[in-house]
Formats: C-alpha cells, sequence, structure tokens
C-alpha cells in the first residue's frame, strides 16, 4: 500500500471479519467470493479507507497461499501511460490460473490517474480477456474513469469509517501497543483523520514513539495543526481593518507549526463560518478560499497568496 507505516501493514484486516465500517460492501462481495466467481469490480472512495485491502482478502480467499502468484497489483498513479496496460496488464492476463478458481485478478489502483488512451486500450483488455482474468479498478474520482470502462463493472461506493468504527480501530491498536489513550484523544484522532485508517495509524504510531500515554497535546504536536484560535484571531483582524497585524500572527502561526499554505487554508475554510459577519460575507469569504486554494496547488506562492487572502477580507470589513 502507498505510503504505509509499519503499523499500516500490521494491522491490515486479513479477512472479511477483521474489516470495519464497510459492512455492507464486504456482505456484497463475499456473497460473489462464495460461488467462486465474480464480475469485474470498480471500487470508488476516498483513501485510506479499505479498497485496496478488500482487494487483498479477496485473492486470500479465492487462492489462499497461492494468492501472490495469482493476484498483480499496479499503481496507475506510477504508470500512467498506454504501455502498462499493453505490456505487463495483457501479459498477465492472457495466462490462466492453475487453481480451482478460472481467473486471475489484476488489481489497478488509483486508476483515474491513466490516461484516456490507457483507458481506451484497459477496454478492451477487459473485455478480451475476461475469462482468464477478473479485473478490481479502485479510484478517488470515478468521473475521471470514462464510462465504458464503468459498464462492464460492478461498482462499490466506499465511504470515511464513522466514529465507531475508528474507534474500535483506535482501542484495538491501544490494547495491542499498550497504549494508553483517553476519550478526548479519540475524539480528536477521529477528527483528524476523518474517517481515513491509514492517517490513523500514521498519527498513532508517531505519537506512540514520543510516549505510551497519547494526549491531545501529542497529537496536536505530531499533526502540526495550527490552533484555531491563531487562525480565528488573524481573520478577526482582517475584518476589523488591520490587515498588518494579521498578516504578522498568520506568518508567525505558519513558521511556528511549519505549516503549508493548504494546511493553513483548510483552518481558515473552518473558522469563516464563526466569524462576526454577515452571512453573505462568508460566502464570499469561502468563494475567495477556493480560488485561493486553487492557486496554490498550481504552484503559486503560499505566503504571496495568503496574503491576498487577508487583503481581500480585510475589504469585506463590516464599518
Amino acid at each position: 500500500m502507498n505510503n504505509s507505516s509499519i503499523w499500516t501493514e500490521k494491522y491490515r484486516p486479513r479477512t472479511f471479519e477483521d474489516i470495519k465500517g464497510q459492512d455492507g460492501i464486504v456482505k456484497r462481495i463475499k456473497a460473489l467470493i462464495e460461488k467462486k466467481n465474480m464480475p469485474h469490480l470498480l471500487l470508488i472512495g476516498p483513501a485510506g479507507i479499505g479498497k485496496t485491502t478488500i482487494s487483498w482478502v479477496i485473492a486470500k480467499e479465492l487462492y489462499g497461499p497461492d494468492a501472490r502468484s495469482n493476484f498483480l497489483e499496479l499503481n496507475a498513479s506510477d504508470e500512467r501511460g498506454i504501455d502498462v496496460v499493453r505490456n505487463k496488464v495483457k501479459d498477465f492476463a492472457r495466462t490462466k490460473s492453475l487453481k480451482e478458481v478460472p481467473f486471475k485478478i489484476i488489481y489497478l489502483d488509483e486508476c483515474d490517474s491513466l490516461t484516456r488512451d490507457a483507458q481506451q486500450a484497459l477496454r478492451r483488455t477487459m473485455e478480451n480477456h475476461s475469462a482468464s482474468c477478473r479485473f478490481v479498478l479502485s479510484c478517488n474520482f470515478s468521473s475521471k474513469i470514462i464510462d465504458p470502462i464503468k459498464s462492464r463493472c460492478t461498482i462499490f461506493k466506499f465511504k470515511p469509517l464513522e466514529k465507531n468504527a475508528i474507534f474500535g480501530i483506535i482501542d484495538m491498536i491501544a490494547a495491542s501497543e499498550k497504549l494508553t489513550i483517553d476519550e478526548e484523544s479519540k475524539e480528536q484522532l477521529y477528527k483528524v483523520s476523518k474517517g481515513d485508517v491509514r492517517q490513523l495509524e500514521n498519527i498513532l504510531q508517531a505519537s506512540a514513539s514520543i510516549t505510551n500515554e497519547v494526549s491531545a497535546g501529542i497529537i496536536k504536536e505530531v499533526i502540526s495543526e495550527a490552533e484555531a484560535v491563531e487562525v480565528k484571531q488573524s481573520l478577526v483582524r482582517a475584518i476589523e481593518g488591520d490587515f498588518i497585524d494579521a498578516r504578522k500572527i498568520l506568518l508567525d502561526c505558519m513558521l511556528k507549526h511549519g505549516l503549508s499554505g493548504l494546511d493553513i487554508i483548510k483552518q481558515i475554510q473552518k473558522e469563516v463560518w464563526s466569524l462576526p459577519v454577515p452571512d453573505e460575507s462568508k460566502l464570499r469569504m469561502i468563494e475567495k478560499c477556493g480560488e485561493v486554494e486553487f492557486r496554490i496547488v498550481e504552484g503559486s506562492d503560499d505566503f504571496v497568496q495568503l496574503e491576498a487572502l487577508l487583503a481581500n477580507f480585510t475589504q469585506l470589513r463590516i464599518k
């Protein structure tokens, strides 16, 4: 799995029963696997919620100890051109499985990164080799997948894990690693992970490397998140017309916590809703946040864009 920590691999579910928070999807896929047959699958959802894990569980359920020889995992974001489909995928797809199951499985992760030409080639490969191979495709954004591929797959839409599932995973890891985690820290872990188990495990592992007593303070130190009060203070100064002071507070906050422009934008977007300004002004501020985030993603200087954002907020101040 991409960006895996040691804990991510250590606590990866090995069976369908181990998978948390996706009960409906697990039930439907398990019913397909029990018949030793399945269609092509398209797994859609954000990162860190079990798409790759469930693909490996499918392989282990079907092939047992021979899973690795009958399961090919490729990451389309690394190899996104047509050559990967013409070479690796087609070579693997045209050979039959020697097991009782009459097909092999190709798992193509982040397939929304494939070029349109590569997707067209994949479409033909899926059609021509369906007797000897099944495809499991995963993506974050289904809008980037061409319709002919969608129509060849059974679609499963994953969701971020809910609080109960996240708390269950935290308790399981805490018991195994002998960690002490209070309820406040669990709430914070759920909030910062946003249902992403991979991120949750990375944060927990980093926190545990500091101390076995994981607290809210330790978690804040690990994630290097700006204090909400600092961000709000900067925004309040801006809407009061004190641009210089707002700029200084925001710069100090970024330097103290080592934050990027995108980190700050996300914090600003959250705090806008609690500012003492009319709803119409809040809407314009959120719209401006979206513009600035886009510019930063496209390569603009973080601080210049944030200065422009504060300047825009200052112009919206209520007299």
